[in-house]
């Protein structure tokens, strides 16, 4: 049985992710199995592969339809049979999945965990070979975890009631160790193979935004990034995502709404235009996103804070599942607080299911106000030991001012509560800190307190900002209930008795941000030489596919099988079954039309493909064990003989793009480049950066529409390193 031959085979991959191996290994010597992997991590192959290597069926259970749909087009698109059975169907179309299932037509068969409670499902499958039961998003089965579903309870009841106990495999990308003591405990795992690969996606930029006017930041943050990719936001109720989405088509962005109090054909339509590319955006509440497996997402941004780190981190991780650099956006004020804490008092939870709500929720507010690296946050919550303190992909890290002693001030605050016993909240704090003449401090005598006034000349928001940060830092303590009351820990008396300095890094007032990143100029991977003219001409004929198929585009191919397709030319069939995500499949439905469009470019623009590949391996081999910085600075010296970009690039054995990119990278490090000598004309400089400042930076296609036909894609990008290096 070889794995790798398989995978190849099927996904067209020539290896594997981090810890999937392992689990499928465990499958297929009959173990249960346990995989913690983040969002884009390669969870549903884990289960997938063994599936179609197996004798018997195999029953994925799935929260939510749409992944039901999505994860079966894709797995009909590598050649393996699969199907679902689910509300949307008619009772004719489940009679006739039910014949193909006796009929042992399908690998895997997936279904909703409320399925599982009807006898004449149980007796189906007991009619069948099932050798493996795959649970999805397992973290569902414990009240303890942010989306606990009371359908999940019934997977050990089945699994019980089976003639023949299957292997048991459980995925979730996010579970604390409690819960995942939890997940074992209920499932009924035994011995299971585990794996956990880490709660970190270095490619996600993490940022929390403090703004007076949410509306203004998001319309600035949606003109000046992505203008052109697909974004989530997020809001907390149905409310605020209909009334945002209003009124950004109002400001002409192309957007559309989704959340479960709509009706069920027009949420699927908003849905599709989302996946299929017709609509860039789409406003939700926390009802969309679980299972979908669109990869290009570039950014999410949560308008409304979620209601803990576990959503947070499930809901931004719906950015950059291909391994592309996107954003994370938290948007934070403290009437989201006051709005969580009032969808937990509507959920009708017990006392303790209550408490924990609050504490989770105050977890999440600790992390909107911390200084310190926001991914090291959050790899701590899920008990991981960040790697660095400053993982330089995070508003926090970036910010570069100074940081502010805040000592005196965090003393008063401190000094406070103490006089008031701790006995109150923190807006009444702020208000005796002030000096207000409300009545209700009137009438507590509150000021007679020595503390009374004592901040007046403060804002009650540059107040409210240190006593946060007080609280984020583990000098104040914030009870878990509706009406939390601030306690002092006894780590506050470092502060009081002056024994502890504390520092405030950011704009105290309201924090700022800016922090918003340069536009990523040569993409992911900077020594992928790409050709960006042919990478669009298969961008667009892998769309004009999918729309006649009624497909994702990124079921067909995702982009980096494009992008390898636009770096090394595949001319034949054995050479395009290389390519990165190319199995037999799809080699067999569609090589031919993309093998036709990629010899049609290399005629037409003259390009060798050998050659170039034989290029390529030179320079490798050449350049192997030299340093980033040797290969650039070796570029440099080129540049100091006068060189054209052609004549580096013969010389170094690169294309024209990758020699920009090496100059681009010695004047980061301080090196002169006079990018104007590459370019020879003032008037097409200057007609070229106005483009430039018009459409933005993300994307250069649509700058390069916007020219004659003789400025290049080199042109572009020599004026994108100018413009952005100032």
């Amino acid at each position: 049985m070889d794995l790798n031959r398989s995978l190849k085979e099927y996904f067209g991959y020539d290896g594997f992710k981090e810890g999937q191996k392992k689990l499928i290994e465990g499958i297929l010597v009959g173990r249960d199995v346990l995989g913690i992997m983040p969002t884009g991590g390669g969870k549903s192959l884990c289960y997938q592969l063994p599936a179609a290597m197996l004798e018997g069926i195999t029953l994925v259970i799935s929260p939510l339809i749409s992944l039901m749909k999505d994860q079966i087009d894709s797995l009909h698109e590598v050649g393996i049979e699969a199907a679902f059975i689910n509300s949307t169907l008619s009772n004719r179309e489940i009679l006739d999945i039910t014949e193909d299932i006796k009929r042992n037509r399908y690998r895997l068969l997936y279904v909703a965990p409320e399925r599982l409670r009807t006898p004449m499902f149980t007796q189906l499958l007991n009619g069948l070979q099932v050798d493996m039961v795959a649970i999805d998003e397992a973290h569902c089965i414990s009240q303890w975890g942010h989306d606990f579903r009371p359908s999940y309870l019934e997977i050990p009841r089945f699994i019980k009631g089976l003639k023949r106990r299957p292997v048991v495999s459980a995925f979730t990308a996010t579970a604390t160790r409690e819960i995942v003591k939890e997940i074992k405990k209920l499932i009924g795992l035994r011995e299971p193979v585990e794996v956990t690969t880490g709660f970190d996606r270095p490619n996600l930029y993490y940022s929390v935004v403090k703004k007076g006017d949410k509306f203004a930041y998001l319309l600035e943050y949606l003109r000046n990034n992505f203008q052109n990719e697909s974004g989530i936001i997020y809001c907390a109720t149905r409310k605020t995502v209909e009334s945002l989405v209003l009124k950004l088509q109002g400001k002409g962005i192309d957007a559309v709404g989704y959340h479960g109090g709509m009706d069920v054909d027009e949420r699927q339509s908003n849905q599709d235009d989302f996946i299929f590319e017709r609509k860039r955006i789409i406003v939700a509440t926390n009802a969309f996103g679980m299972g979908i497996d669109k990869p290009d997402v570039r950014f999410v941004i949560h308008y409304d804070m979620p209601k803990n780190m576990e959503a947070y981190y499930q809901e931004a991780g719906r950015a950059g599942r291909d391994g592309n650099p996107s954003d994370c956006i938290l948007m934070y004020s403290p009437a989201d607080v006051v709005k969580q804490k009032l969808i937990i008092q509507n959920e009708n939870l017990s006392a303790e299911r209550e408490e924990i709500f609050y504490r989770n929720l105050q977890i999440l507010v600790n992390f909107c106000h911390t200084s310190d690296c926001l991914r090291g946050k959050i790899l701590t919550y899920f008990g991981e030991e960040p790697e660095s303190s400053n993982c330089r992909n995070c508003s926090n890290c970036l910010d570069e001012s100074a940081p502010v002693d805040i000592t005196l001030e965090a003393q008063k605050v401190l000094s406070c509560i103490y006089r008031a016993e701790q006995r109150y909240g923190i807006n009444t704090i702020i208000e005796i800190l002030r000096g207000s003449r409300n009545k209700k401090i009137l009438e507590a005598g509150l000021d007679k307190l020595s503390t009374y006034g004592l901040m007046k000349e403060y804002s009650s928001h540059y107040v409210r900002e240190i006593m946060m940060h007080l609280v984020a830092e583990g000098y104040i303590h914030v009870t878990t209930d509706q009406y939390p009351i601030l306690k002092l820990p006894q780590r506050a008396r470092e502060i009081l008795k002056g024994e502890t300095k504390i520092f405030y890094k950011g704009h105290l007032g309201g924090r700022e941000e800016g922090h918003l990143k340069e536009s990523h100029i040569f993409g992911e991977n900077e020594e992928q030489e790409i050709d960006i003219a042919l990478f669009e001409k298969l961008k667009a004929l892998r769309y004009k596919i999918a729309s006649e198929k009624n497909l994702p585009a990124y079921v067909i191919f995702h982009e980096a099988a494009l992008k390898d397709m636009a770096t090394y030319y595949p001319q034949k069939k054995e050479e395009f079954l290389k390519i990165k995500g190319v199995g037999e499949a799809k080699l067999e439905s569609y090589g031919e039309v993309f093998l036709q469009e990629i010899l049609a470019y290399c005629e037409e623009n003259h390009i060798d493909a050998q050659d170039h590949r034989k290029e390529k391996k030179q320079v490798a081999a050449a350049e192997k064990g030299a340093g980033e910085g040797e290969r650039y600075k070796q570029t440099y010296q080129y540049y100091l003989q006068g060189l054209s970009l052609k004549e580096i690039a013969d010389k170094r054995g690169f294309t024209v793009n990758t020699i920009i990119n090496h100059l681009y990278r010695s004047a980061e490090a301080g090196e002169q480049v006079d990018w104007s000598r590459f370019i020879g004309d003032s008037y097409r400089e200057g007609m070229i950066l106005e483009v430039i400042e018009r459409l933005g930076t993300e994307k250069l296609k649509p700058i390069k529409e916007a020219l004659p036909e003789d400025v290049s894609y080199e042109d572009i990008r020599i004026l994108l390193c100018k413009y952005q290096l100032g």
